[in-house]
């Protein structure tokens, strides 16, 4: 699910507690800026039917600070992690560390005599299968986001920006924070 809020304090805080009081588990959750000034965009991920995701999309409309809300799990779009993860190496085994991360287009970021800090973006299942793959070799720490999502095609969707604000979130010398 993809929700369009107005970038202003608290909002992040609001569609989570909806989510808690209409008792569905968030499993993945991302936030971050879009191409308008004063629109963030949230990609939510949750397990439910589509009877659940109806509701949650009528309750979100709700909150006075949404914009606009799209169910793309079943529209043709591009879902993506990314994983931030910091491997212990050894002398022996640094090179072939770089070789499986190369195996799952992965980049390497950072060397250190003891470690290597591996990229990866790319579907969750590709992201587990480095995951359970870097396991063997010893995962010092691990950063991963949640998943981010967008439909298909070269239109933009431009009715994001219905709402009274609309002419406020064009003008650049706002600044808001979620």
């Amino acid at each position: 699910m993809v929700v369009n809020v107005e970038d202003k304090p608290g909002v992040l805080n609001r569609v989570a507690s909806l989510f808690r009081r209409r008792g569905f588990n968030i499993e993945s959750l991302t936030v971050g800026k879009t191409e308008k000034p004063g629109i963030s965009r949230m990609t939510i991920v949750m397990d439910t039917d589509e009877a659940g995701a109806m509701r949650m999309t009528a309750n979100l409309y709700k909150l006075i600070n949404v914009v606009r809300v799209d169910n793309v799990t079943s529209s043709p779009s591009v879902f993506r992690d990314l994983a931030m993860i910091k491997v212990a190496t050894t002398p022996e085994n640094r090179a072939e560390i770089m070789q499986v991360a190369h195996v799952f287009r992965a980049r390497v970021v950072d060397v250190n005599p003891e470690s290597l800090m591996i990229e990866a973006t790319g579907a969750e299942d590709k992201i587990n299968g480095l995951v359970d793959v870097m396991r063997g070799y010893g995962i010092l720490e691990m950063a991963r986001t949640g998943r981010v999502a967008m439909r298909r095609g070269s239109k933009a969707d431009t009715s994001a920006l219905s709402f009274e604000g609309a002419d406020a979130a064009e003008d650049e010398t706002l600044s808001y924070s979620v």
